[in-house]
């Protein structure tokens, strides 16, 4: 029987472009906010566009914040796109202090206005690169992939991981270097776009699907 992957919907999230990256590849995926379908699901993708502290709202307002850490928690392969990654963090800097997840120690802050006074322009809406910091990308899901490969980010926010080892990928936006992918465990996460980042970025799809035996 083939796997089941659930995308979870919680009204903040570039749902149908993460459902056509999955088709393209072949995995069996369904858009969902329902507690029993994430928890019968064999994997997760939690993707997103928007405001942190809106997005846990909303989460705990379909009361699948706790439902959505056991799972991982106990083992379950998760994707974590964009504010999906975020989210997957300890707390966010927007608007004040805002609560995530707390799957990966860590804290999400803004883009400063300038680097090295220079002004920059936030939020970066742009192609960029990604490379490696501490992993090999060998067996990761970036399987494939060449060393500064571009990548489709929009965003305002960055994560700032507590643990280095977690971190899969750095970009450098205006001369700030941050993660922008993280791996550790059974969690996988990309602060950029993998489904609007042409071939190679659906091709991330795939790999994350064929490591965890869902296609």
């Amino acid at each position: 029987m083939q796997k089941k992957v659930v995308i979870i919907d919680y009204n903040l999230g570039n749902l149908f472009s993460v459902k056509q990256a999955c088709d393209t590849v072949g995995i069996n995926s369904k858009i969902s906010s329902s507690k029993s379908e994430i928890e019968d699901a064999d994997a997760l993708i939690l993707p997103g566009v928007g405001a942190f502290i809106e997005a846990m709202q909303n989460l705990e307002n379909l009361d699948l914040v706790d439902t959505i850490k056991r799972n991982v928690i106990d083992g379950k392969p998760i994707f974590g796109v964009c504010l999906g990654l975020q989210l997957l963090f300890s707390k966010s800097e927007e608007f004040g202090s805002g609560e995530g997840l707390n799957l990966i120690p860590g804290v999400i802050r803004r883009f400063p206005s300038s680097v090295d006074d220079r002004k920059i322009k936030v939020p970066q809406i742009a192609w960029n690169k990604i490379y490696s910091h501490n992993q090999d990308w060998a067996n990761t899901p970036l399987s494939g992939l060449s060393e500064e490969d571009y990548m489709y980010f929009v965003h305002s926010y960055y994560v700032d991981p507590a643990d280095e080892f977690c971190i899969l990928t750095k970009t450098n936006y205006e001369g700030l270097e941050y993660c922008s992918g993280v791996l550790k465990d059974n969690i996988f996460a990309t602060q950029f776009h993998p489904e609007k980042s042409a071939q190679k970025g659906v091709s991330i799809y795939k790999n994350w699907a064929t490591l965890n035996n869902l296609i």
